[in-house]
């Protein structure tokens, strides 16, 4: 399990219980999701679209106030788990730096009030503080 907490860091701060688990159905995502809030902060789950033998992550579902969060590609969840969650933290990574660039173009050309409901909170309290 050492190996596995080496190639994918975050799980270092999970159970020894949720890592056996997970790891014993990495090869099943939905079954990993029920641990997302464990491993990624205000995370609740993945919106996964079940196509074939391994499913493709769409957006992701805060835990906080229920937001949604879409993906700007979608991520097929490939491989051993730890390289997926690897992907998963990317693809977040890179939507929302895309998100942001576009809330920050309409920033410009809308009104505040109606910006602000466009997009995500995190993305929202980002561009409003530059």
């Amino acid at each position: 399990m050492t190996q596995k907490k080496i190639a994918f860091p975050r799980f270092f701060f999970t159970s020894p219980a949720d890592l056996l688990d997970i790891l014993s159905n990495g090869n099943a995502p939905s079954k990993v999701m029920v641990h997302m809030p464990k491993i990624i902060s205000a995370v609740e789950t993945l919106e996964l679209l079940e196509e074939g033998v391994r499913p493709f992550a769409k957006g992701m579902i805060a835990c906080v106030g229920k937001e949604y969060v879409e993906f700007t590609d979608d991520l097929k969840l490939l491989g051993k788990v730890e390289v997926y969650m690897q992907d998963i933290l990317d693809t977040m990574r890179s939507s929302l730096r895309d998100i942001s660039v576009k809330s920050l173009k309409k920033f410009n050309e809308i009104d505040k009030e109606s910006w602000i409901y466009q997009d995500p909170a995190q993305v929202c309290l980002l561009i409003n503080n530059c």
